[in-house]
């Protein structure tokens, strides 16, 4: 996929929502993370469906928005105007992308609209691009537009939806190898033991454990060996492993996933961090 295209003009990023000298979904040598990560979030533009942004969480009113336990920063989404209510400091705009409805909200600025003409020409029935953030107000999540305007052709609505499903494959199962690099050598985030399937995956994330790391491991019943190694499978973060994306990678009864994660930590060998959904292997 292209890293710049003519859909992102005028939208703040340089193309495909990569930030200017590099990816903010992660290096292609592992998974995201590092200490800019944060920053990296906060400029990063994301392509998502209105149905990821109904789906996405905040752990509380001033916290940062998450999906499937990555941070969100800027989104960007495309859908068909519904409708249009146009008030005396915003407009209000209903987007139906075939996924889900959402509101977004542009609010008047004399600047914004210089800049912006096409932004006149928006009418129901029509598709727009609108770029912002994520908000919520009482119980109503609406996204907050810095820019918008119409889509430009039909391509662009496939783009997108084809560009956000990327996007999330990036960021569940890494990033793809380089050109020149063996599938082989790397093991999907999910996968947790045993050699990798046969010709690796397109998707393939570069951490995995030497074998000996789970030996004191071996005595542990199926389940919670199988987690064990997947939380050592992982990036080192202060925060852990969040319970979804163990459930994830684990499969399976979500109940017994819960009862050998209570056993575990009995038997000393995991512990809570930040709160009673993020967990890390003790040392």
């Amino acid at each position: 996929m292209s890293q710049f295209n003519d859909y992102y003009a005028n939208t703040g990023a340089g193309g495909g929502g990569f930030m200017t000298g590099g990816s903010p979904y992660g290096s292609a040598s592992g998974s995201p993370g590092g200490a800019s990560r944060k920053s990296e979030i906060a400029h990063s533009l994301r392509p998502l469906t209105v149905l990821q942004l109904l789906n996405a969480t905040q752990a509380h009113s001033d916290a940062e928005w998450m999906l499937d336990d990555t941070e969100l920063g800027q989104v960007t989404v495309v859908g068909h105007v519904v409708s249009i209510q146009s008030q005396a400091t915003n407009n209000l705009y209903w987007l139906d992308d075939g996924t889900g409805r959402i509101e977004a909200r542009h609010w008047i600025d004399s600047s914004i609209e210089e800049s912006e003409p096409g932004s006149s020409a928006i009418t129901e029935g029509s598709y727009i691009r609108v770029s912002g953030t994520l908000k919520m107000f009482g119980s109503k999540r609406y996204v907050n537009a810095t820019h918008i305007r119409p889509v430009k052709s039909p391509h662009e609505i496939y783009f997108h939806l084809l560009e956000a499903m990327t996007v999330t494959l990036i960021w569940a199962k890494g990033a793809p190898p380089r050109a020149g690099q063996n599938p082989s050598t790397t093991l999907p985030q999910a996968q947790v033991a045993g050699p990798p399937a046969v010709g690796g995956s397109a998707y393939a994330a570069q951490s995995h454990p030497p074998a000996t790391t789970n030996n004191q491991y071996s005595h542990l019943p199926k389940l919670e060996y199988t987690i064990i190694t997947f939380m050592l499978s992982q990036p080192s973060k202060e925060e852990g492993v969040h319970v979804r994306s163990i459930a994830r990678a684990v499969g399976g009864n979500a109940a017994a996933i819960s009862d050998a994660l209570d056993k575990l930590m009995d038997d000393g060998l995991v512990f809570t961090t930040i709160d009673d959904s993020h967990f890390k292997v003790a040392d």
